[in-house]
């Protein structure tokens, strides 16, 4: 990545756009700010903060898992659209960032992401021809392909714009019920087929996304799933024996979202080849995974689906919390507290209500028995045991949260904790581009 102009973040001035500082802080710099070792208590709520070694030690453990097992990290940058997040990954070791459109391409590219891949398909004229402008063979730019009629789009659109570029794209394999994908091997060799038939198009590999078709780890939904990634492998056989890849292009398979990424490993990885044993000669087949949550994790959907909370290995950490004060207690066991869906994720569950206290950054209790009934725009319905538990206005709760995806998204800068639990000085800002 371009580290100048991520390091560039620390010079934004700080104002009433970021809802996550305090008014105090206006015309800060970012960096003056993070040096000056203030705490969570100055902030207010409404809050969402990450946990720098939570962060730090998911980014070390899917690393590490991913060199233990030979396999490509790619991962997902839609998950919190901030680049300080993806050099961070990037310098473990990740191949690249995967992203989701066109406008996050850019985000990544003006950032100095080198290696990209777009886990769609590019059908939109504009994306067309700035891919084709800025992709190089030490820059690719890899994307996916469902239909012929996607090949014709792309090849057309090259054609009308005069450029003579050759787009790298990955043959994508769906399923029934599932998101986009060609439905079925059979379909999915008729789009190899066109690609490797076109002149403005080289196939390198076979993509695929598992979490679509499956949302629990019960035995059912693993049988799904391993079904699924076998007709990936079949795929990929065909392809390779039908001589359909492109020529001199290192081949990829790659699959694997944050909740079933030992699955991916365990079906495909027998694809894995350095070249002559399993390949064409000379080149290998690689196989990469595209976790995205990982960084962030959470405490609810991630922390219960997980292969590290499934397996009994140690399992990554949540590093997000929600803070919120109660703004009203009108009844006996209810208490409204000032935090909403503009302000915490609430698609994938509830918010959970772990610790309670009566300031922001003091001491806090366990608050047992409570729980987040409900949810409006700018507030939560929260109820507990009014025979057991005081709750006065003023006080604060922090929040477990599910799904980091649409978290980050209703930030455009979340403060970094050193320690949500041990050490609560704010070490980072970091900045997001949705």
């Amino acid at each position: 990545m371009a580290a100048e102009t991520v390091a560039a973040l620390n010079s934004i001035r700080l104002d009433w756009r970021h809802k996550a500082v305090p008014a105090a802080a206006a015309g800060l710099a970012a960096g003056d700010f993070i040096t000056a070792g203030h705490r969570l208590g100055e902030l207010q709520t409404p809050l969402l903060t990450l946990d720098a070694k939570a962060m730090r030690n998911n980014v070390e453990r899917l690393a590490a898992w991913c060199d233990h097992h030979g396999v490509l990290l790619a991962p997902h940058g839609k998950t919190t659209m901030a680049p300080q997040l993806w050099a961070q990954q990037l310098k473990r070791g990740a191949w690249g960032i995967t992203v989701a459109n066109f406008a996050q391409l850019r985000v990544a590219r003006e950032f100095g992401v080198r290696r990209l891949q777009l886990a769609n398909s590019l059908t939109d004229p504009h994306a067309i021809e700035w891919v084709a402008g800025v992709a190089t063979a030490e820059e690719p730019i890899l994307s996916w392909v469902d239909s012929t009629v996607t090949v014709e789009v792309i090849e057309r659109t090259l054609e009308a714009a005069g450029s003579s570029a050759v787009l790298d794209v990955l043959v994508e394999l769906g399923g029934t019920g599932g998101r986009t994908g060609a439905r079925g091997i059979d379909a999915a060799m008729d789009v190899a087929r066109a690609v490797s038939a076109s002149s403005s198009l080289r196939l390198v590999g076979v993509s695929g996304y598992e979490g679509s078709l499956a949302h629990t780890a019960d035995p059912d939904s693993l049988a799904t799933v391993r079904g699924y990634l076998g007709e990936m492998k079949q795929l990929h056989e065909k392809v390779l024996a039908g001589g359909l890849y492109g020529a001199d292009a290192d081949i990829i398979l790659t699959a694997g979202g944050s909740a079933y990424f030992d699955d991916v490993v365990d079906v495909l990885s027998p694809c894995i080849s350095a070249g002559t044993a399993g390949g064409p000669a000379g080149r290998g087949v690689e196989l990469m995974i595209r976790s995205g949550a990982y960084v962030i994790h959470d405490d609810g959907f991630y922390r219960g689906i997980s292969p590290f909370s499934r397996d009994g290995s140690e399992p990554f950490a949540a590093g997000m919390h929600g803070w919120a004060r109660v703004v009203s207690q009108p009844e006996p066991g209810l208490a409204i507290l000032d935090a909403g869906k503009r302000d915490l994720p609430v698609d994938e569950g509830l918010p959970q209500p772990q610790l309670i206290g009566p300031a922001l950054g003091g001491p806090m209790q366990p608050l047992k028995g409570a729980s987040i009934t409900a949810v409006n725009d700018q507030h939560c319905f929260m109820t507990f045991d009014a025979g057991t538990t005081a709750v006065r206005p003023g006080d604060v709760v922090r929040l477990g949260l599910s799904h980091p995806c649409t978290a980050f998204d209703k930030w455009t800068l979340i403060p970094v904790l050193a320690d949500s639990d041990q050490d609560q000085t704010v070490v980072d800002l970091i900045h997001t581009f949705f």
